[in-house]
């Protein structure tokens, strides 16, 4: 066979690719040659077919059928095969598979081998990828060559040891004869190495933390020499010698001087010459005086040092760099509960930074004004948050609003300032304000006794016009609802006051609740107040609006004629009428509380003729009641017509309400696809005979439930339909249960009844909709 190409060759040619399947393309057909190079045994390539399957699987393409070739080349006794053979395995296998215990013995090997570079090949694998199963068998090579004297290999070894402890954290005491001597050597690769095999043995062992406490003073002596030292160009970074080590020393401090009185005092002097000696002009300055920070404020230090401590975090808000600025922003929330006064003394810098264009900068800062909020300060805080909540982003709005109403309830200096700052927040972040903040703010109102008449006052003129802040138009419903009077009465003796009519105040209910903007609620909010302003206004609400009922008569169907519009054709209705007992004006007063709730746009659920609207409005009083067995009638003026739907009034007839003709009815199957059966029965209304009440029934046979189900009908003009609520919109699984309707079929010409059908509901997770036409009702339901 011909030679391989290179692996250079290969990644030449693989960059010439021009899309993504041209390079699948080449991938695997060089893929096919390696496989054959590898069922072949071939010696001689196999490093090299080995090498290029690892950038192919740096590409993302599958490499596992390389597994045991990285075996094989970990086994020769040549170098560069060793070398490509443990990086193939430490990319190519982990402890899922078992086929990495294999290695096991040949790392044993190489641990102990002659060659200090074939060791730290074997240190570097086994610290990737060993599993706890070969930490324990390889603990002790590795503890052997941590007391070598060759510095190549100790570093490697302490960062293996690492990798052990998490491994197995039973085995740390074995390293411990280990660590006395790891802090003398001069070589910083080592003590580099050195203290992060101490940080994660003090971290995992309270014993260990106590144990070496001890080496507190040696740390902090070569912490002195790195800050004091001259220029050493092979340490030096930015100025800085080995800010690295300086970095991996202060860690370790902060672990060990931690609710430790002793270490901390013996660290405090060191960490105060790390913090006024190190250069912040670059990066590798600011990095290890965060650490100093951090370390300070975690230790038990001294009050000085820690004011700083938050002195440097106060240098480092002015900073350019947008990571400084949001590492030190964090820094000082963590420590503002315990260095309070010191913090508050970067105040300014710190609100400066609510103007910051980047938006977690932002946050932090909005988190930490709230923290810094006190009652010396809270009349200027807020003034600044009150300017953020305007300007800041909708993602802003609703946390520095919450933020805003817990301060002000905590730190209010007056209760004009507290009701003034609500109003401020409820008129600047609109919807933004959480829900639960409404009945909070109205508590408020409530417990501020002489605050009422100004409040209602100030919430009135703010929502003139403006309905589109939900929060504060239900607010303001709910005070005027309740301090409606003191409104119109025009007293206010925090300023002065407006006059209102009370005509004015029911305009504005009014508004809001014909608005397109007002929410259910918000509408709920308004229709509350006008209630109770029927028991605080005098001459603009109606009396009767919620007095009793008075007595209806029965409706009976011999008398005039009178005519009825059903879906735009005219059909003639038989009613008695009968004149009302004298005093009595029901009629009237239906048209009242219309004409109160913006009765122009009510629209019955029968249509009826025009002229026989006022009637029609006191037939929807009548619906609304439901099917009460009263023994009276609304009463009306006599007139010769007067029009009222005929499914309005059945639920007045003090008979039975169906006729046992019903009972022959056959029922019928509408529909029935795809799980969904839908049933119909029938019944006839004794009334009125012209009436057919169908039932229908839903039911899922299907293994999941079906939601939001709902039917709509249409039926021709010589028709009339009433279609009533279901009693669900779930049909559940496995016809456990139904769903249940009723329609009201109006058919005076007795002709053959035909319906069209809609059906919509969402079923395993899919919105579904059908049509279907109903012709087979049987000849009992219309005849």
């Amino acid at each position: 066979m011909p030679a391989p190409i290179r692996l250079r060759e290969l990644i030449r040619t693989i960059r010439t690719a021009r899309t993504q399947a041209e390079e699948r393309e080449m991938i695997q057909k060089e893929c096919a040659a390696i496989r054959s190079s590898f069922r072949e045994e071939d010696n001689t390539y196999r490093c090299r077919n080995v090498a290029k399957l690892l950038y192919m699987h740096m590409l993302g393409y599958p490499a596992h059928f390389g597994q045991l070739e990285c075996l094989k080349l970990i086994a020769s006794q040549k170098f560069t095969d060793k070398r490509i053979g443990y990086l193939g395995a430490m990319l190519l296998l982990d402890e899922r598979q078992d086929v990495h215990l294999l290695m096991t013995n040949c790392i044993k090997n190489d641990l102990n081998h002659s060659t200090q570079y074939v060791q730290g090949l074997a240190l570097c694998t086994l610290g990737c990828m060993g599993s706890s199963e070969m930490c324990r068998d390889l603990a002790g090579e590795v503890e052997k060559l941590l007391k070598t004297s060759n510095s190549y290999l100790r570093k490697k070894a302490a960062l293996c040891a690492v990798h052990v402890i998490r491994k197995v954290p039973e085995l740390m005491e074995m390293f411990l004869p280990a660590t006395k001597n790891l802090l003398n050597e001069k070589n910083h690769g080592v003590l580099h190495t050195s203290v992060v095999l101490l940080t994660e043995m003090c971290e995992r062992s309270p014993d260990m933390l106590a144990h070496f406490r001890k080496l507190v003073p040696q740390l902090v002596r070569i912490l002195k020499n790195l800050i004091m030292s001259g220029y050493s160009p092979e340490h030096d970074v930015s100025g800085i010698s080995d800010p690295f080590l300086q970095v991996r020393i202060l860690r370790l401090l902060r672990i060990l001087g931690r609710n430790d009185d002793d270490s901390s005092e013996a660290m405090n002097d060191i960490l105060a010459q790390v913090a006024t000696n190190t250069e912040t002009s670059k990066n590798v300055g600011n990095a290890i005086l965060y650490e100093t920070v951090l370390t300070i404020m975690d230790i038990k230090s001294e009050s000085g040092l820690r004011v700083l401590a938050i002195n440097i975090l106060g240098r480092f808000l002015l900073n350019n760099d947008k990571n400084i600025r949001y590492v030190a922003l964090t820094s000082l929330l963590k420590t503002v509960q315990t260095d309070h006064n010191a913090v508050q003394r970067h105040r300014s810098t710190i609100v400066d930074c609510l103007k910051d264009l980047d938006v977690s900068i932002k946050r932090r800062a909005m988190e930490l004004s709230f923290a810094l909020v006190n009652g010396n300060n809270v009349r200027g805080m807020m003034k600044e948050l009150l300017y953020f909540l305007d300007s800041c982003e909708p993602e802003f709005k609703a946390d520095c609003a919450s933020g805003i109403f817990l301060a002000a309830e905590k730190y209010a200096p007056s209760k004009r300032w507290h009701i003034d700052t609500i109003m401020r927040v409820l008129t600047t972040a609109g919807s933004y304000v959480r829900d639960d903040a409404v009945p909070n703010l109205i508590q408020l109102i409530t417990n501020s006794v002489e605050m009422h008449a100004y409040t209602v006052q100030r919430l009135y003129k703010a929502i003139l016009g403006d309905y589109s802040q939900q929060p504060l138009v239900q607010v303001a419903s709910w005070c005027i609802g309740e301090y409606g009077d003191l409104l119109v009465s025009g007293q206010c003796e925090e300023e002065e006051a407006i006059q209102v009519t009370e005509d004015e105040v029911l305009d504005i209910l009014e508004s809001v609740l014909i608005s397109n903007m007002s929410a259910s609620v918000t509408r709920g909010y308004a229709l509350t107040a006008i209630m109770k302003l029927s028991t605080r206004f005098t001459c603009t609400v109606k009396p009767a609006l919620l007095e009793r009922m008075p007595v209806m008569e029965k409706i009976t169907t011999n008398g005039p004629t009178e005519i009825v519009q059903t879906n735009g054709e005219t059909e003639p209705v038989v009613l008695e009428t009968k004149p009302p007992p004298s005093g009595l004006q029901p009629a009237s007063q239906a048209n009242d509380l219309l004409d109160l709730l913006g009765g122009s746009d009510i629209t019955p659920v029968i249509p009826t003729a025009p002229t026989s609207k006022p009637a029609s409005a006191g037939g929807e009083l009548l619906d609304l009641l439901g099917d009460l067995n009263l023994t009276g009638s609304p009463v009306s003026a006599p007139a010769p017509q007067i029009a009222q739907p005929p499914f309005l009034l059945d639920g007045l007839s003090s008979q039975p309400l169906f006729n046992d003709i019903a009972a022959g009815i056959p029922s019928i199957t509408a529909y029935n696809k795809n799980g969904l059966k839908i049933d119909f029965t029938f019944e006839r209304s004794n009334t009125n005979p012209s009436v057919t009440v169908i039932t229908i029934q839903a039911s899922n046979s299907t293994e999941l439930d079906m939601t939001d189900f709902v039917f709509q009908a249409a039926v021709p003009k010589t028709f009339q339909l009433q279609l009533l609520s279901p009693s669900s919109s779930v049909i559940p699984a496995f016809n456990s249960g139904t769903i249940t309707q009723v329609i009201k079929v109006l058919n005076p010409q007795k002709q053959q009844l035909r319906m069209r059908i809609k059906l919509t509901y969402n079923h395993k997770g899919s919105a579904m909709q059908d049509l279907a036409e109903v012709n087979n009702f049987p000849p009992q339901s219309w005849q």
